[in-house]
């Protein structure tokens, strides 16, 4: 592969901003950020002549894309789609999600994500399996008659599709799924999320000691803060070691609630962008079925038929705008809810979520207004605008 060098723009590494220098790649990695001056000799040069190169931004929850819903299509051409669809909205790793579903579906999309790991599918980080172990009063839009409690077979099931897998994200119910099983899922490997879950703090402190790390997308499908019981949502908000989803569209959670939430959050852990995206995203369709149910796309979101919030019509770099213009945060936060901090919520900082030495070179040229201009995987053009 060429040795390239990558100038002309901006570049935000997911720390500062960074003038008048270049990004410095070779075979797929970040060799470094040099000043102009300092390009070696003989390296081919990219000039994007203007604008910002920020990390690709990484989705932790995308249900589908360009068409094709992963619980309706559960192949290796599937997946490709659902990853290229994202593309163009800057995303350059992802964890395709299987909605609350069968043992049967649920096997065959293992299986498709171990095909995407042999072809090396551009974006594939993992899958994100949402359920089916949740809690039928925080259902949302999952099927009810699919959801149930978790049993041994289920257990051994998820941490051999992780030995299999790079990553695997599992969205469980504190009070259903117990934490001795949490435990031995997460010495596995396994990154366990809250979520759809109805829990007391008590049952959520329980979780969290026994390896569970996330909450699947803050105050929708989980018990709320009150003022005898913080609930899932306060407990997570209080909790240093439990990073969070959010659904920034303005239809999942109120701007103000939001703020009063990233006010509110312990550290170290973060709360960071998903967009709960759904098969309509990167097309034109207005509908599309999830276990049999007709979801309608209108107004800026996806509902059943009774009213009912059916992930959401989102991108990420929508959601990046949504923080800075409606939210009031910096740019540079906004980027790092969308890059840093699902890296590190996932455990992957170490190669993703930000731009520098030993970083995958995965990375978003931006426009001043923040349109997506052009999107790198590994130093391959994926989309141009």
């Amino acid at each position: 592969m060429t040795r390239t060098a990558f100038l002309g723009a901006r570049i935000f590494d997911g720390e500062e901003w960074i003038e008048d220098s270049a990004l410095l790649v070779n075979d797929g990695v970040v060799e470094d950020i040099v000043a102009i001056g300092d390009i070696p000799h003989g390296v081919a040069r990219h000039d994007f002549a203007g604008g910002m190169l920020v990390p690709g931004f990484i989705d932790l929850q995308v249900n589908g894309g360009g068409g094709v819903l992963l619980n309706e299509d559960r192949t290796l051409s599937g997946l490709r789609t659902i990853c290229s669809a994202h593309y163009q909205y800057g995303t350059t790793a992802l964890l395709p999600t299987l909605i609350t579903d069968t043992p049967a579906i649920t096997a065959e999309t293992v299986a498709a994500g171990k095909a995407a790991v042999e072809a090396q599918l551009p974006g594939f980080l993992g899958l994100h399996l949402e359920g089916p172990h949740l809690s039928l009063a925080r259902k949302g839009a999952h099927d009810p008659a699919l959801i149930r409690p978790m049993n041994e077979e289920d257990l051994a099931n998820l941490i051999a599709a992780r030995q299999a897998l790079p990553n695997l994200l599992t969205t469980v119910a504190a009070e259903t799924v117990k934490p001795e099983q949490i435990a031995r899922l997460t010495e596995a490997g396994v990154v366990v999320s809250i979520g759809h879950s109805d829990a007391s703090m008590v049952q959520v402190e329980a979780a969290a000691k026994a390896g569970a790390s996330m909450a699947t997308h803050l105050f929708n499908a989980m018990s709320q803060i009150g003022n005898r019981e913080p609930g899932v949502a306060g407990s997570v908000l209080s909790l240093g070691s439990m990073s969070a989803g959010l659904i920034a569209d303005g239809i999942h959670v109120h701007p103000e609630t939001i703020g009063i939430a990233l006010r509110a959050k312990t550290g170290p852990a973060h709360i960071f962008l998903v967009t709960d995206a759904m098969s309509l995203t990167g097309s034109d369709l207005q509908s599309f079925t999830l276990n049999g149910r007709v979801i309608h796309r209108a107004n800026g979101a996806l509902r059943l038929e009774d009213g009912t919030l059916a992930g959401a019509d989102l991108t990420m770099i929508d959601a990046i705008k949504y923080m800075r213009d409606v939210v009031g945060l910096s740019l540079e936060e906004a980027l790092r809810m969308a890059t840093l901090y699902p890296a590190r919520s996932l455990g992957v900082a170490h190669r993703h979520g930000f731009l520098g030495q030993g970083s995958v070179a995965s990375f978003v040229h931006l426009s001043d207004a923040l349109k997506v201009n052009s999107t790198w995987i590994d130093g391959q053009s994926v989309f141009a605008a």
